[in-house]
């Protein structure tokens, strides 16, 4: 499985992107992480050791502390992906907004004609 495959498996998980959301802000502790969660402390570090292991989150050693954040290369990696996507579909939508602008402009009036006639 690539990096890329283990990022958006990570991913996948709606606690672990509310996770990465939060680390996000800045580096914090799993006791900071697990807070807002009705989980518990050791789920929510299951769920960190699974982004740890995609690369997407790295833990710093700060004497007992082993505060998370976000690892950027691992993001930067994932935008790049989703950044070659995301110029294809905006040159769909500025096409699909051509052809919206060439439409003629409903004056409303074919919609009275039609109730007009039932």
């Amino acid at each position: 499985m690539s990096d890329l495959d283990r990022s958006f498996a990570a991913l996948a998980d709606p606690t672990r992107r509310a996770l990465i959301e939060r680390l996000a802000q800045g580096e914090a502790s799993v006791q900071d992480l697990a807070r807002p969660f009705s989980i518990s402390q050791p789920a929510i570090s299951r769920h960190l050791k699974v982004l740890e292991e995609a690369g997407l989150v790295q833990t710093r050693i700060d004497g007992t502390a082993r505060p998370r954040s976000l690892n950027p290369a691992a993001v930067a990696e994932l935008w790049d992906w989703l950044g070659r996507y995301r110029a294809l579909w905006e040159a769909q939508f500025q096409k699909l907004d051509a052809v919206l602008d060439a439409l003629p402009e409903d004056d409303g009036s074919a919609g009275d004609a039609e109730r007009s006639q039932e």
